[in-house]
């Protein structure tokens, strides 16, 4: 499992753009008419935007109470040092259970019973074998610091119990949140705003109004994310 963990782990960047692309192959309904009546499509659209706001909200409360360096160094696992403050304090692993989170509603948005019961599970095994080698890693950087830490939190379930102590004591820098994760944002929300448009049609019947709102939101969407692109290369933003 370490040795795929260290494959996937290079690779992973990427993996999110292409579980996303999979959320638009073909598949049978999550939520049907037949067993949720006419409006049927109200319960993949409530839930999954519920789950996959969660996933976020999860991954920026992360980034901004204490940032890790997600990307390692030359594609492989690397830590400079044991982050276990912010929400690390309360979960091993919060970016991935956010990441989950964040596919699993817009599978769940998706209507889609392929991705929820197939692509999914498969995701899972792959964030559990980058999880074990990059458990292996820090366990041999950081010896007994790391078990320590592994006995107090756990690796996927994040503890409520301090939650609110914790994020009190920290400082949320927004422009770290928004300077790390402008690229998840962006690729998100576009994914979010096709899925709404083009697999509920019921929600503008007409497809040249449905293709006008898809571009409109699309060039503001993408302002916003050159923008924001702009202010972090110029070093007119940081996170400092």
């Amino acid at each position: 499992m370490i040795s795929i963990g260290n494959f996937f782990f290079r690779y992973r960047n990427f993996l999110f753009i292409f579980l996303y692309l999979l959320l638009f192959i073909p598949s049978p309904k999550l939520f049907t008419p037949e067993l949720f009546g006419d409006q049927y499509y109200l319960m993949p659209i409530i839930l999954g935007l519920v789950v996959t706001i969660a996933g976020e909200l999860i991954r920026g409360i992360t980034i901004g109470l204490a940032y890790i360096i997600r990307g390692g160094r030359d594609k492989k696992v690397y830590a400079e040092k044991l982050v276990t403050e912010g929400i690390f304090n309360h979960c091993r692993n919060p970016l991935y259970v956010g990441n989950i989170l964040m596919l699993l509603g817009v599978g769940i948005l998706s209507n889609s019973l392929y991705y929820v019961g197939v692509v999914i599970p498969l995701f899972l095994f792959i964030y559990q074998a980058i999880v074990l080698a990059e458990e292996n890693f820090l366990r041999n950087k950081f010896g007994a610091d790391f078990d320590a830490y592994c006995a107090r939190v756990n690796r996927w379930v994040i503890r409520l119990s301090g939650l609110g102590h914790t994020m009190s004591q920290m400082k949320f820098n927004y422009k770290r949140w928004l300077l790390k994760e402008y690229n998840t944002l962006f690729i998100w929300l576009v994914g979010i705003v096709a899925i709404l448009l083009f697999k509920y049609p019921m929600l503008t019947r007409d497809p040249d109004q449905r293709n006008l709102i898809f571009g409109v939101l699309v060039l503001l969407l993408g302002g916003i994310y050159l923008y924001v692109r702009y202010l972090k290369k110029s070093g007119k933003m940081t996170d400092k």
